[in-house]
């Protein structure tokens, strides 16, 4: 109950498009995806983190085309300007290269204060409207979102009767997350005449091909 909850929905989703092949992962910092991508180039905006490239997503000091795929997770909504980061990615990548991205939709105030978007899936389908849309995915079910809100709350602050409260809410997160097994069938309105999946979710997975021939006819 104490190990984040999102962190295997990422893994599962990344696992897919597992590669040897030379890849950039982008905002890479802390992150620990070897594993799937050994020959990746790290690259992020803070040196502390100690990437191999110290560069701003909005401007990557590679050549067009450069990588057959581009990996970058939970770093869209830290970004000031998601339009022109995600053109950016998308100018790095080969053709038929696949970008591999995740980030937040229903989430808490995360390292702060560069915390400024969060995603629908509708809105990552419309910024990526000119690409080829291989998958988009809901990270987790309603209940399971909710859960892990409260679980951030145990993680991100102070509370009164100290472990013991703490305690209380991770339970509590725990049972949330099981929950989701009760939803029969979703709606996007409040007048049920949209059927919708995944109303609720802690974030997004999407994976994006670049495609000659939709590039051609912009």
């Amino acid at each position: 109950m104490f190990k984040k909850t999102t962190r295997p929905y990422i893994e599962k989703f990344i696992a897919k498009y597992a590669t040897t092949e030379r890849i950039l992962d982008v905002g890479s910092g802390g992150s620990s995806y070897h594993r799937y991508f050994p020959n990746r180039l790290t690259v992020d905006i803070d040196p502390e983190r100690k990437p191999e490239v110290v560069a701003d997503a909005k401007s990557l000091p590679f050549k067009t085309g450069e990588f057959t795929a581009v990996l970058c997770t939970e770093v869209l909504e830290h970004v000031d300007d998601p339009k022109v980061v995600a053109a950016e990615l998308m100018r790095v990548l080969a053709e038929n290269g696949t970008l591999i991205l995740t980030t937040r939709f229903l989430y808490p105030l995360h390292d702060t204060p560069s915390d400024y978007f969060r995603f629908t899936k509708y809105g990552l389908q419309l910024l990526f409207s000119e690409w080829d849309i291989v998958e988009i995915s809901s990270e987790m079910g309603d209940f399971a979102t909710i859960g892990t809100l409260v679980q951030r709350i145990g993680f991100q602050s102070d509370m009164r009767g100290g472990r013991v409260s703490k305690l209380l809410v991770y339970c509590l997160a725990r049972c949330l997350v099981a929950l989701d097994w009760l939803i029969l069938k979703e709606y996007g309105n409040i007048k049920k005449s949209v059927v919708e999946s995944n109303i609720l979710s802690t974030g997004v997975h999407i994976a994006v091909r670049k495609n000659k021939k939709r590039t051609a006819l912009k």
